[in-house]
């Protein structure tokens, strides 16, 4: 069955999904925001023009990670000095090469951003 609109086309397929209260709600509010009344037209516009933003965190897991690895590096420091009451050179530069690679890391996610 053929549905005549308001603009003149006709759209013989229905598409159903099923929401929420809360969805159900917020849609209500966009559309009120949006100034109509038109469920339908709404919902078409808006699967139709409107857009999802895909945001990969993986580089941003990639620093997570190595900064969880260099708390875990001095939480061991930390422990040895409190026992020997010395920090060793082979530590600190452990340190650093952890920081390095945060900071080439973040250029990294900086520069794919640019």
């Amino acid at each position: 069955m053929d549905i005549d609109s308001p603009d003149g086309l006709k759209r013989p397929i229905q598409i159903k999904f099923r929401v929420s209260e809360a969805e159900r709600d917020m849609i209500y509010e966009k559309m009120r925001q949006y100034q109509t009344n038109n469920l339908a037209a709404y919902l078409r516009k808006i699967a139709i023009d409107g857009y999802v933003i895909h945001t990969d965190f993986s580089d941003l897991k990639a620093v997570c990670a190595e900064m969880q690895k260099i708390g875990v590096n001095i939480n061991q420091i930390a422990k040895r000095v409190n026992g020997t009451s010395r920090i060793y050179e082979q530590d600190i530069d452990e340190m650093q090469r952890g920081i390095d690679e945060i900071w080439r890391l973040l250029r990294l996610s900086l520069s794919k951003q640019a």
